[in-house]
């Protein structure tokens, strides 16, 4: 009899630890649409900080989207939180740069800002040329290389067994006009790569900061600036990054008061 009374003592401690196992287990293995959801769904309740709690929750999984960087930004909005809502907008444009809303959410973001930077003009081919570029990502360019280069090779197949003279016209012009494209959008893939690769933005997170016309404290301030401002970083020394404004100036600003994109 204590025998048995031992025996199932022990099976009742070790179905415990297994029970508490599964549910732990279960509270880790939430994923990131388990989080997109949760997050959506405090979002619709006007629980901001839940939601943000939730989204993040997301990136930290590994998980990262356009969609999730613009919910971001939208419950940070809410709470009128200019950098953070700012900086997410930006992250969601980096992911779709001609998504519509979001530009249209990233404006009234940055209407919140108070620094009136005018950027410097562009001549008219240089903003055409940055308004093509920005049709797709560097892999949605790459993309389209992949596709236009199987157009061009299947026109040119078509073309060599057709006997048609009208047909062979019309495979000859399409496989041309497919080996153009595709050398251009190879062009812009490189472009658009090389500019990723040259180009490092920021937000300013500080409420308030100073532009450094020399990397210390000390040093003679250019422009005060504050929180939700984009930067370009052009170079870093210490704690301190170089950086230049939308209108053309450059400074030093400390590396803990900005976020890169």
């Amino acid at each position: 009899m204590k025998m048995q009374r031992l025996k199932y003592k022990y099976q009742t401690i070790v179905l415990g630890c297994l029970f508490g196992f599964m549910l732990v287990q279960n509270a880790f293995s939430q994923g990131p649409e388990q989080f997109f959801e949760a997050g959506n769904s405090e979002y619709a309740k006007n629980n901001f900080e839940a939601a943000i709690m939730n989204y993040e929750n997301v990136l930290e999984s590994g998980y990262s989207s356009a969609a999730v960087y613009y919910n971001l930004g939208n419950a940070n909005y809410k709470l009128n939180r200019i950098a953070p809502s700012v900086y997410n907008y930006e992250k969601a444009l980096l992911l779709k740069p001609n998504d519509a809303e979001i530009k249209n959410n990233l404006q009234f973001a940055q209407n919140m800002t108070i620094d009136a930077i005018t950027p410097l003009p562009q001549n008219t081919f240089k903003k055409w040329y940055n308004q093509i570029l920005g049709i797709f990502t560097i892999d949605g360019w790459a993309t389209a290389t992949i596709v236009l280069v199987f157009l061009f090779t299947l026109s040119f197949i078509l073309y060599f067994f057709n006997k048609g003279v009208g047909s062979k016209r019309i495979f000859f012009t399409v496989a041309l006009v497919s080996i153009f494209l595709a050398l251009l959008s190879l062009t812009l893939t490189f472009q658009a790569k090389s500019n990723e690769a040259n180009r490092e933005y920021a937000i300013i997170f500080s409420v308030e900061t100073e532009l450094k016309n020399e990397p210390n404290n000390s040093s003679e301030q250019i422009v005060v600036l504050h929180e939700g401002t984009k930067v370009r970083v052009l170079e870093e020394q210490d704690d301190w990054r170089l950086v230049r404004l939308a209108d053309g100036k450059e400074g030093w600003l400390p590396k803990v008061e900005i976020k890169i994109l």
